[in-house]
């Protein structure tokens, strides 16, 4: 489903990371460790097509993003892709039920019905109607991972979808995740720091400047 194969990526003369290749089949749940500053977000970014990358390839269901101009990856990411952003990129002047029915939307696929389920799924039953400046950062953090999966992308890439939750809400939201690789057949590449999110993966792999190491 994903290839990352020796992707580096510098900024001037300092490498973020460097010989960093990873694989993800359908189906698997994989959680990204490494220290604060290595580089996890701007290699989610990389793997999205959002930044590019110095040297190397990434390969999604066959198709390698560099064969793709700035549209053909923004088309890549509205089909196969759902990215939940640590900065929740919710648009301000649009609805919760809104913001998360945008993937459906932009797909010609809108699903009132999916939309109230993927927030209920999220504890946000309800909120639907709220816009986003009457919820709080955990909340927000939840319309994020509900944009990110009400289309049931084929790769979900997650970047602390917890941070902002309390356990018992971060539990919730990584069940949905889960549902998603085990019912949907999704691969999802999740980074977090936290002990519980990790526990929930197939494998753990660590990041560092020098490449993927099992964690």
């Amino acid at each position: 489903m994903l290839r990352v194969e020796g992707l580096g990526k510098h900024f001037g003369e300092t490498a973020v990371f460097d010989s960093v290749s990873l694989a993800l089949a359908r189906g698997e749940f994989v959680a990204l460790l490494g220290e604060s500053g290595v580089g996890k977000s701007t290699l989610l970014n990389c793997i999205a097509g959002l930044d590019r990358a110095d040297r190397g390839r990434v390969v999604i269901e066959g198709t390698d993003l560099a064969t793709l101009d700035d549209d053909g990856c923004a088309r890549l990411r509205r089909q196969q892709l759902g990215f939940v952003f640590q900065a929740f990129h919710v648009l301000p002047h649009l609805t919760v039920a809104e913001n998360v029915s945008l993937p459906l939307r932009l797909l010609r696929r809108q699903d009132d019905a999916r939309v109230a389920a993927m927030l209920d799924a999220v504890g946000l039953g309800g909120l639907g109607a709220r816009l986003p400046a009457q919820l709080s950062g955990g909340q927000l953090q939840r319309v994020a991972i509900a944009r990110a999966v009400v289309h049931s992308p084929a790769l979900i890439l997650a970047d602390e979808p917890t941070g902002n939750l309390d356990p018992e809400t971060a539990e919730r939201v990584l069940a949905v995740l889960q549902t998603q690789v085990r019912e949907a057949g999704a691969a999802c590449l999740l980074v977090t720091h936290s002990a519980a999110a990790a526990a929930r993966a197939h494998r753990l792999q660590r990041l560092t400047a020098h490449g993927i190491v099992d964690a």
